[in-house]
């Protein structure tokens, strides 16, 4: 009787302890909403700032980057979306690369997904306003305020 006492708990505290392990390792998502400015001749440059949703908190962001290749003019984007991949609002901050061309004059959309070196995922759209005709490298680095 004794030794099933044990085995039973045993298999309880076991139980429970894989339950918590689970949880800490399941990644989760969010919200994001960004808006970023660009603008440059050959090189550029991009600024902006968000806001990040997660487990019912809001995280304000700050957006800065760099394009290298054919970029010319300047544009306003305001993108929402969706981040995934993540266990933690801090995984959401790093560096972000991407190829990519476009031409926006006056109003256009935009979508996008980049992923980061802490495997956060972004899935963006929105609309771009401005001219800016691309064909570039770009980085984008999105830090937490």
């Amino acid at each position: 009787m004794r030794i099933a006492t044990l085995l039973r708990a045993a298999s309880i505290a076991l139980i429970a302890i894989g339950a918590v392990g689970f949880q800490e390792a399941r990644a989760d998502s969010g919200t994001i909403s960004l808006t970023v400015f660009k603008g440059g001749w050959i090189i550029g440059g991009s600024g902006g700032h968000g806001t990040l949703s997660f487990r019912g908190r809001s995280y304000p962001l700050s957006v800065g980057g760099i394009d290298y290749g054919l970029v010319f003019g300047g544009s306003k984007s305001v993108l929402h979306g969706r981040v995934s991949n993540i266990k933690r609002a801090s995984d959401v901050a790093g560096v972000y690369a991407a190829a990519g061309a476009g031409l926006a004059v006056g109003r256009g959309v935009r979508a996008i997904v980049l992923t980061n070196q802490n495997g956060a995922v972004l899935e963006l759209s929105g609309r771009q306003v401005g001219l800016m005709a691309n064909a570039d490298l770009s980085g984008l680095a999105i830090t937490m305020r």
